[in-house]
């Protein structure tokens, strides 16, 4: 169930701009410069009700205190690390083969001792 409503103490996300397009870096790509820089930041509301697109304050884990946009409400995680690459897929699986390789001649020289 979706709201676009949150109450104080509810888990929700905002943005705010950091930088605008004026004061970043002259050395920045074209297409970079011409948008601000913002900060999207998680942590629960302090304030009494909210709704989407207000400005609210937030407390964060860290117990820092940050006003923003309100842009979502009990946000979900959505990054991800891609596509699997093929090179990888067995490198654990081999490396672990070399580690007990190298232990079991390490174990071989001691007896030898």
């Amino acid at each position: 169930m979706s709201t676009n409503l949150a109450k104080r103490g509810d888990w929700v996300q905002v943005q705010l701009n950091i930088l605008s397009p004026q004061e970043r870096s002259t050395y920045l790509p074209e297409d970079t410069k011409k948008v601000p820089l913002q900060m999207r930041v998680k942590g629960f509301l302090v304030d009494e009700i909210a709704s989407l697109g207000a400005t609210v304050r937030i407390k964060t884990t860290t117990d820092r205190i940050i006003s923003g946009i309100l842009i979502d409400i009990n946000p979900k995680y959505t990054h991800n690390f891609g596509e699997p690459v093929p090179e990888l897929i067995n490198a654990g699986v081999e490396l672990r083969k070399l580690m007990e390789e190298i232990d079991s001649c390490d174990s071989s020289e001691g007896d030898a001792k």
